[in-house]
């Protein structure tokens, strides 16, 4: 009895498997080649490659410390600052005002009523066509530095109080930086996540509106109950980039005096010289951001998909 099976080499399984070993064996000559070349380079400098430095004292202080902090503490509690100051603005822009203005102007940007669709249409023109850096620069100097001063604060509903010290709340301060930095991304996304919704709503059947239509349904309900959650299916797929474009454009804080963590990791450069270390913990950091936002909208994506039986 003869043997049919063809030759190995005949198999594209064999070819494809054998294609990723030798990606795998290239990258890894690239990555010995390059850390060879770094070591080298920084033993004719004279630096000795290690992360001992985030144990001396930092001797810098920083304008904004949600935990305690002080010029003689280490580096490492000041990248820990730095770090939480990052989190406070992507957590804040992300989960709360972000989505909120997004959906909201996308939404508006279908509206039957021509103001409330031409305010959006301009909303998003104008957030989504100029540069995010622009845009910082002018919330901070332009608005709340042209605040009045403190002793002449202006205060809205008895509760929410404006100066060139920043937004108060009875439970809560904003810095100008913060305040600047949140806004600015917050409507610069924003205009981005607004066109994405208005595609996903627009990629719903007409059948859908019809049908919830006929049964009754008020234009709020339709929306709400029967066209946006059909929607989501195709909005979160690039609502993840702009989550990802949020938490990294974040790092435009420097340009404004914010101390996020790479206005910390900046200074921390600066003074000790070390940049390949620091450049691979602000590396590890919003490499840590990204795959923990892809993660969970990821998560979030795959309960919204049709699930066949």
């Amino acid at each position: 009895m003869t043997n049919d099976k063809p030759p190995i080499w005949r198999d594209h399984r064999f070819w494809q498997i054998t294609a990723q070993f030798i990606a795998v064996f290239l990258a890894a000559i690239l990555v010995t080649i390059l850390w060879s070349n770094l070591n080298r380079n920084l033993q004719q400098l004279g630096i000795q490659f290690g992360f001992d430095f985030l144990k001396q004292q930092a001797s810098f202080d920083i304008g904004e410390t949600p935990i305690t902090y002080k010029a003689t503490d280490t580096y490492t509690r000041a990248l820990w600052v730095g770090l939480i100051n990052s989190l406070r603005v992507a957590i804040a822009g992300i989960f709360f005002f972000t989505t909120i203005v997004g959906i909201t102007s996308g939404i508006a940007r279908l509206s039957d009523n021509w103001l409330v669709r031409n305010i959006s249409l301009i909303y998003v023109e104008i957030f989504r066509n100029t540069p995010l850096l622009l845009q910082l620069l002018f919330w901070y100097f332009a608005v709340f530095l042209s605040f009045p001063k403190v002793e002449n604060k202006v205060s809205l509903w008895g509760f929410i109080s404006f100066s060139q010290n920043g937004i108060d709340l009875p439970w809560v301060h904003f810095s100008p930086e913060f305040s600047a930095l949140l806004l600015g991304l917050i409507f610069y996304t924003g205009a981005f996540i607004a066109e994405i919704v208005r595609g996903g709503i627009q990629s719903v059947p007409k059948g859908q509106w019809e049908a919830a239509r006929s049964l009754g349904l008020k234009p709020g309900l339709v929306m709400r109950l029967v066209v946006f959650p059909q929607a989501l299916r195709v909005i979160i797929p690039p609502l993840t980039s702009q989550y990802l474009n949020l938490t990294k454009n974040s790092s435009l804080a420097i340009a404004i005096g914010y101390p996020d963590i790479y206005f910390v990791a900046s200074t921390t450069f600066n003074q000790t010289g070390r940049a390949v270390e620091v450049m691979l913990l602000l590396m590890l950091t919003y490499l840590t951001f990204s795959l923990t936002i892809s993660i969970i909208m990821n998560l979030l994506n795959r309960t919204v998909q049709i699930t066949e039986r």
